[in-house]
């Protein structure tokens, strides 16, 4: 009977150590992304990405406290997860990276006119995961922040603020 307790307590210490570890890590993956301006099916995919990776860890540690899994097969099965939840996030991770870039860089900034792909126009929006561009006929262009900063594009409002005063 002891083994059976101590074996209830681990797992419920497992779990609440992990639930308190993911929710925190949730936290603060929801904060960026509102901060970054990220919209809310975005904010929505970040917690259930969270909270999907929480139970696969989670299972795994209970399974490896109660001996019923060995390290190695917990790691596989975490590591599997993982690579499956990275390849289906690919491209708006992608696409999340570049906008951070574009930022960074102030290669674009909202009311540059740029031109990119036969497509010219002004900066409207400048999102986590696309950029709009409304062109000179009116119309909204939505492109891809990792296809904008695989370029090239050009950049008619930014040559003081990139290249400074000669």
């Amino acid at each position: 009977m002891p083994d059976l307790i101590t074996t209830v307590v681990q797992i419920i210490g497992v779990t609440l150590f992990w639930a308190i570890l993911g929710e925190l890590f949730r936290r603060g993956l929801i904060a960026l992304a509102k901060r970054a301006g990220a919209s809310s099916g975005l904010v929505k995919s970040i917690r259930d990405g969270v909270r999907i990776a929480w139970v696969v860890v989670a299972v795994a540690a209970v399974l490896i406290v109660t001996g019923i899994a060995s390290e190695f097969q917990a790691l596989t099965v975490t590591g599997l997860a993982g690579l499956t939840i990275s390849l289906a996030l690919q491209t708006t991770l992608s696409n999340i990276i570049a906008g951070v870039l574009l930022f960074s860089d102030k290669t674009l900034r909202l009311h540059d006119v740029i031109q990119y792909s036969g497509i010219k126009g002004t900066v409207v929006r400048v999102g986590l995961r696309s950029t709009l561009i409304r062109t000179e006929e009116g119309n909204i262009a939505i492109i891809g922040n990792s296809t904008l900063l695989s370029g090239p594009f050009v950049n008619f409002s930014a040559v003081e603020r990139l290249v400074g005063k000669n």
